[in-house]
């Protein structure tokens, strides 16, 4: 059979440019993979909720009690003997999927792989880490429950609230004012088919740039094999087998977390009221929150009669967009005419490693900040906290690098 096939497909070929390609070997390489996994995972599960889910967001009577008919297949979902278990766990794959975006995104960044020649790269990745917020997002308001449909809602306001522009976006988004008739099915429409699509492309682009212009590497590496040839082990069938133990570990650890940490309870919340519920964005999101509620509500600038940049756009649209535009242009902020194609040590860039420690710190900030009314912390000591604690974990960081030149 196989010498049937190679007469006719020349397997050979193929097996002898793909499947012996080189991949280093090194445990952080593994995060990229996990992010892979986990949108295979969401992909599986998703196909398994769409038998059953409905995306309807009209009202239906269901023993005297009416509730939408998105919501009340999801409590049918939760009774089906695997239901239940797959919506946590696809729940859980999307977290899982960010954290290891985030964590490949971090060790190209203090390892210098997003510089020269791997920019497009960097701006594919951050691409693709966008477009996995927007499917979260988009699937958060899937149940349809009293709680979803108040966090789905903040962000149709924040869109709202853009000057000019704003209500044109918001309504072609969500289909109208939401929750309109049309946003369920539109949101549903991004969730299933649009964002699966382009992820599905941009990880395909991402992968294609990475094969043409190889791994980034160990220095050391190079002392042994030279600076054009990879050190590691073949496609197949060592990398392979590796591939298969991280998507099978990952699978595992998502059906346990599923187990043990459940999803928001669609029961509890019940069916959307005029009653709006404590809401905040989930964690990947919650920096976003923490920089709203940074904002001074006197910080209003009027543009017109009718617009007005307020704290909401400064907040959810203006910060958070230049904070994301800062770490996409990161690579052109170096002018180095020499490709890097092995990892660089975080003691040839003090200043750029060290403004990587003081973004995370940030990040981190901003994330408490979104729950600064529960830690009773007052507002304006986040303030100082937002611009201080960076500052000092920039100093801190950059004096821990710079000592062993000095001594």
């Amino acid at each position: 059979m196989y010498r049937w096939l190679d007469e006719r497909l020349n397997l050979e070929r193929f097996k002898k440019k793909y499947l012996s390609k080189v991949f280093p070997v090194h445990p952080t390489f593994f995060f990229g993979e996990i992010a892979l996994f986990s949108f295979v995972i969401l992909v599986l599960t998703g196909i398994y909720l769409l038998f059953s889910y409905v995306p309807s967001s009209e009202i239906v009577t269901v023993g005297g009690k009416k509730m939408p008919a998105s919501y009340y297949s999801i409590l049918l979902i939760n009774k089906q003997p695997l239901g239940l278990i797959i919506r946590y766990v696809h729940h859980w794959a999307a977290h899982l999927m960010i954290a290891a975006l985030i964590l490949h995104m971090a060790r190209v960044f203090f390892t210098g792989s997003f510089k020269k020649p791997r920019e497009i790269n960097w701006l594919v990745g951050m691409i693709l880490f966008t477009l996995a917020i927007l499917a979260g997002f988009t699937g958060y308001s899937l149940p349809f429950d009293a709680l979803s449909v108040v966090a789905t809602g903040i962000g149709y306001e924040i869109a709202n609230s853009i000057p000019y522009i704003g209500h044109a976006i918001a309504n072609f988004f969500f289909n109208g004012h939401f929750p309109a008739s049309g946003s369920l099915p539109r949101l549903f429409m991004y969730h299933v088919v649009l964002l699966p699509a382009l992820l599905s492309a941009t990880i395909g682009l991402h992968m294609l740039i990475m094969i043409k212009q190889k791994h980034t590497q160990p220095a050391k590496n190079k002392e042994i094999v030279g600076p054009d040839k990879i050190l590691g082990i073949p496609l197949y069938p060592q990398q392979i087998s590796l591939m298969l133990f991280v998507f099978l570990s990952t699978t595992a650890l998502l059906f346990f977390m599923a187990s043990l940490l459940p999803v928001h309870n669609v029961e509890y919340f019940g069916p959307p009221t005029l009653q709006t519920p404590m809401v905040k964005p989930d964690w990947y999101l919650l920096w976003i929150y923490g920089i709203i509620k940074l904002i001074p509500g006197s910080w209003n600038i009027p543009l017109s009669a009718t617009a007005s940049i307020d704290p909401e756009v400064i907040g959810g649209v203006i910060a958070p967009g230049i904070i994301l535009t800062i770490i996409a242009l990161a690579p052109f902020f170096y002018k180095n005419d020499e490709f890097v194609n092995h990892l660089e040590p975080v003691s040839k860039r003090p200043i750029g490693t060290s403004l990587g420690v003081a973004f995370i710190v940030l990040f981190i900030v901003l994330s408490f900040t979104g729950y600064q009314a529960e830690l009773n912390i007052p507002i304006w000591v986040c303030r100082i906290y937002t611009v201080v604690l960076p500052i000092i974990a920039f100093v801190i960081t950059y004096l821990i690098i710079k000592k062993p030149f000095r001594s």
